[in-house]
C-alpha cells in the first residue's frame, strides 16, 4: 500500500490538530482523493514522522488530528554540500531532487562563467520556491523528515571566499585525481558541478588556488544533470550511508 507522507511547515505533536487549505488540502482531496477516516503521514523537518487521519473535509479546506510522533528515515551520517551550476529549468529540478533523494545536508545553487540562468529580484524569489518544493516533493517521496538546506545562488568566487567544508572536490574531466580515490572518511564535503560546458581553465585554476581539488569521475562526460547525482551515489557508497 501507498504510504501517503504530506510536508507541513505547522508544529506538529500527537492529539494536536491543524487545517490544511490551498494547494496542500487540494492535493489531498484532487490529486489523492483521500477523505474522512483516512491515515496520512506527516513531517515538518524536525527529523519525526507523525501519524495523522483526516477527521474531516470542506470545500477548501482539510480538517487533521495527529495520533502518535514516529521515527523517520535516519539522515545521512556524512554532511554533503552539493554546489551546482545553474541550469536552465528541469535540468535543475532533476538536481535537485535526486541530490535530495540522495542524502545531501545543503544545496548551493552557483553562478559560474558559462551559467546561462539569469536570476534576480522577483525571478529569484519565485525560483527559489520552485526549488524548495522540488526538494519538499522529494522528501515526501524518499522518506526523508529533514529538509537539505537551500542557499541563495551565490558567485564562484564569493563561495570560494566563504568557509566551506575542508574537502571540497570540484567535477573536471581532465583531472588525473579519481573522486572515489581521494575521499576522506566521515568528513563533511563539498562537491562542485559545473554548467553544461563545465568550469572554464581559469575557474578551475581559482578553485585550486582556493583550495579546493579537480578530481574525475568515469570514463565518460556526464551532463551536469547526471553528474551531481551519479557522483553523490558514489560518495554515499563510499563514506556515506549506501554501503
Amino acid at each position: 500500500m501507498r504510504q501517503n507522507r504530506i510536508y507541513v511547515a505547522d508544529k506538529l505533536a500527537p492529539e494536536e490538530s491543524l487545517s490544511l487549505a490551498g494547494n496542500r488540502a487540494h492535493y489531498l482531496h484532487r490529486v489523492l482523493r483521500l477523505g474522512e477516516g483516512d491515515n496520512i503521514t506527516l513531517f515538518n523537518g524536525d527529523g519525526w514522522d507523525y501519524a495523522a487521519t483526516i477527521v474531516s473535509r470542506g470545500k477548501d479546506q482539510v480538517n487533521i488530528e495527529v495520533s502518535a510522533q514516529l521515527p523517520a528515515v535516519p539522515e545521512s551520517p556524512l554532511q554533503l554540500t552539493l554546489v551546482q551550476a545553474l541550469a536552465r529549468g528541469e535540468r535543475m529540478d532533476l538536481s535537485l531532487q535526486k541530490a535530495t533523494e540522495l542524502g545531501v545536508s545543503k544545496i548551493q545553487p552557483l553562478l559560474s562563467e558559462r551559467v546561462e540562468v539569469k536570476l534576480s529580484g522577483h525571478r529569484l524569489e519565485k525560483r527559489m520556491h520552485h526549488w524548495r518544493g522540488v526538494i519538499i516533493s522529494a522528501c515526501e517521496q524518499s522518506g526523508r523528515a529533514k529538509l537539505p538546506e537551500l542557499c541563495i545562488p551565490q558567485a564562484l568566487g564569493d563561495w570560494l571566499a566563504g568557509e566551506r567544508p575542508e574537502h571540497s572536490y570540484a567535477l573536471h574531466p581532465r583531472s588525473d585525481a579519481s573522486l572515489v580515490a581521494v575521499l576522506p572518511a566521515a568528513e563533511p564535503i563539498a562537491l562542485l558541478v559545473g554548467p553544461e560546458g563545465g568550469f572554464s581553465e581559469v575557474e578551475v585554476l581559482l578553485m585550486q588556488a582556493a583550495g579546493v581539488r579537480p578530481v574525475s569521475f568515469g570514463r565518460r562526460i556526464l551532463r551536469t544533470e547526471t553528474a551531481g547525482p551519479a557522483a553523490i551515489a558514489a560518495i554515499q557508497s563510499q563514506v556515506g550511508d549506501m554501503a
